[in-house]
């Protein structure tokens, strides 16, 4: 089976035209799921210090207690990063800002496809080193880029 092979310069540059002004920049995640996120990690926060204030509380050895709040600052580091994280599609190819920089050249991809779920649109590319690189859509602008990607980058 020969290697899946990637559009043609022609076609890139006519899905970038077709995008429309680049860089085209958006929230990775939409504003409702961050707030969803933090909502639950309040709620999670709420319960611990109930419980820790209460006679259970009392009973917890320091080890957990020290995990739990270890477990806790991970997610509000997350959380922190849904919020602030941002998508870009240039020229170059695609970027997004989390945790590490995730980036994909366009020469790079050889398929990518669309995954609309209902918290967060994903555009998965796979690349010519086989890695996987996903990046998220916060914004309808960048969902409608993403699905006309994934249509130029289907498998041939």
């Amino acid at each position: 089976m020969p290697a899946a092979r990637g559009p043609s310069e022609g076609e890139r540059r006519a899905l970038l035209a077709e995008i429309g002004p680049l860089p085209l920049e958006g929230r990775a995640w939409p504003r409702w799921v961050v707030l969803l996120a933090w909502l639950v990690l309040a709620l999670v926060v709420l319960r611990l210090v109930l419980t820790a204030a209460g006679p259970a509380g009392q009973a917890v050895s320091t080890a957990v207690k020290a995990s739990l709040t270890l477990c806790v600052a991970g997610l509000a580091v997350l959380a922190g990063y849904m919020q602030v994280s941002v998508t870009r599609i240039t020229e170059q190819g695609i970027e997004q800002s989390w945790l590490g920089r995730r980036a994909v050249q366009w020469h790079d991809i050889t398929f990518a496809k669309f995954i609309p779920l209902i918290a967060s649109k994903k555009l998965i590319c796979f690349t010519t080193r086989g890695r996987p690189v996903t990046f998220q859509a916060g914004s309808r602008e960048l969902e409608i880029a993403f699905a006309r990607i994934a249509l130029l980058y289907r498998r041939r």
